[in-house]
């Protein structure tokens, strides 16, 4: 499927938060199948929406038929202000999905992000359910476990590489352990999937059952 790329500026807890939105280029008439937030990488180590990860999950989402939105966290880009630890960004998050819930498409949301990004919406995924409201699925890829306390969703998609050396699998299986959470480990490949990205989209988008376009 194809799709079409803007940037816009939204308002944030911390100022303006930059934004890409991936949208699906749909048939007239046709409705979006729901909103997907994508979470970046640390931002203090060079993470940004135009991470190579992050883009894949927008992609493989937009593919499927929802409307991917990256968002900069704090000080990230042209986001404005500054970091904070894995604070106010859960609320950089909540803020860009409120927007998005409000001016994109208010249907189901998935959460999905990569390394710090997916830590971040872990802990959104989190405050959401105690505001009654559930995310269709939860996909996080590289976990950092540093920056993740909380307990997911048991249909949560996790995705590892087998040779991380930011975050090693070991700690990962160890966070997923008591949770009972299956852990998806994508062989021969690195923190930052060098090489398996293409493979990291078609895992994602079977595990939304999705079997692409027909033909």
């Amino acid at each position: 499927m194809r799709t079409t790329i803007r940037r816009e500026l939204i308002a944030g807890p911390a100022g303006k938060l930059e934004c890409v939105i991936d949208a699906p280029d749909l048939a007239p008439g046709a409705k979006p199948r729901g909103l997907a937030l994508v979470a970046h990488p640390h931002p203090l180590f060079g993470g940004s929406l135009d991470n190579k990860v992050a883009h894949t999950l927008a992609r493989a989402c937009a593919e499927m038929g929802y409307v991917a939105l990256r968002v900069n966290f704090r000080g990230a880009g042209a986001s404005e202000g500054r970091h904070d630890e894995g604070r106010g960004e859960v609320d950089d998050l909540q803020a860009a999905l409120d927007w998005g819930r409000r001016e994109l498409c208010d249907g189901p949301f998935v959460l999905a992000g990569f390394s710090f990004g997916a830590g971040m919406q872990s802990l959104l995924a989190e405050r959401l359910a105690g505001q009654g409201l559930k995310a269709r699925r939860l996909v996080l890829v590289g976990l950092s476990t540093a920056r993740c306390a909380a307990t997911v969703p048991p249909d949560s998609l996790v995705i590892h590489g087998e040779e991380d050396s930011t975050v090693a699998l070991a700690s990962v299986m160890d966070w997923a352990r008591p949770q009972l959470l299956p852990v998806i480990v994508l062989p021969d490949t690195d923190h930052f999937f060098h090489r398996r990205l293409e493979a990291l989209r078609r895992m994602v988008q079977s595990a939304f059952g999705w079997e692409g376009p027909a033909a």
